[in-house]
C-alpha cells in the first residue's frame, strides 16, 4: 500500500510494473486453450483481439488499486440504495467478433441475476501497452467502461458502435469520480472506505 499512498496522480505508467506480453497471429482456439490451462485463477488475465493475444500478470499495486476502486463503488451503491452485483474479472468473449477480455472489476446493476454482460467494466492502467481494451469492449457491447490512469477515472459510454468519453457516469448517475479518487491513496482500504462513506453522508446531509 505504501506505493499507492505516494502521488497516484503522478504515477508513470511506462512498462515497469505489470508483466504484459502480446502475441500476434494467435487463433481463437489458442485463446481458448490458454483460458483452459489457466483454469479458475484470476491471473494472468487474458485478452484477445482479432488474432492478437495479451497475457497480463498484474502487479500488487494494480490489484490493490482496482480492489479499492471496487470497494468504493460498492460503498456508493450501498449509501444510495442501488442494487448491484460484483462480477470481478468475468471472462467476456464473442467468437464471431474475435474478442475476449477480463476486466479488473465489473458490475451488474439492478436485480437481473443472469445477464449476458456487465453494465460497468473497470480497467486500471498501471502499466501502459497491450491491446486496445475499448476496441474489445465495443464489440462486446458493455454499456460503460471506466479507466483509471495517472490519478484520474475517465468514463466511456457506448453510443451505437463506438465509445464516447463523458464527464460523468450514466450507469451510476450521480457518482462523483473526482471525489472517489481522492480516497485511493489512503494507507489501508478500510480507511478509504470509512472516509469515503463519511464524505458521502455529509454531502447528502
Amino acid at each position: 500500500m505504501r506505493m499507492l499512498a505516494e502521488h497516484l496522480d503522478e504515477h508513470d505508467d511506462t512498462p515497469v510494473g505489470d508483466k504484459i506480453v502480446v502475441l500476434h497471429g494467435a487463433t481463437w482456439a489458442d485463446y481458448q486453450r490458454l483460458l483452459e490451462m489457466r483454469g479458475e485463477s484470476s491471473s494472468p488475465r487474458i485478452a484477445y483481439l482479432e488474432g492478437a493475444l495479451e497475457i497480463m500478470t498484474p502487479s500488487r499495486p494494480h490489484e490493490t488499486l482496482k480492489s479499492i476502486i471496487g470497494c468504493l463503488v460498492e460503498v456508493y451503491c450501498l449509501e444510495n440504495e442501488i442494487e448491484f452485483t460484483p462480477v470481478g474479472s468475468w471472462t467476456l468473449e464473442n467468437k464471431e467478433e474475435a474478442r475476449g477480455v477480463e476486466p479488473d472489476e465489473c458490475y451488474v446493476f439492478g436485480t437481473d441475476t443472469d445477464p449476458d454482460k456487465p453494465d460497468l467494466a473497470i480497467e486500471v492502467v498501471w502499466t501502459s501497452g497491450g491491446l486496445d481494451k475499448l476496441d474489445i469492449y465495443r464489440k462486446l457491447r458493455v454499456r460503460e467502461v471506466w479507466f483509471w490512469r495517472r490519478g484520474r477515472l475517465t468514463v466511456h459510454v457506448l453510443r451505437g458502435e463506438t465509445y464516447e468519453e463523458r464527464p460523468a457516469s450514466e450507469v451510476l448517475a450521480g457518482i462523483d469520480l473526482a471525489e472517489l479518487v481522492q480516497y485511493l491513496d489512503r494507507p489501508t482500504a478500510s480507511q478509504a472506505i470509512r472516509e469515503y462513506r463519511s464524505g458521502l453522508r455529509k454531502r447528502h446531509g
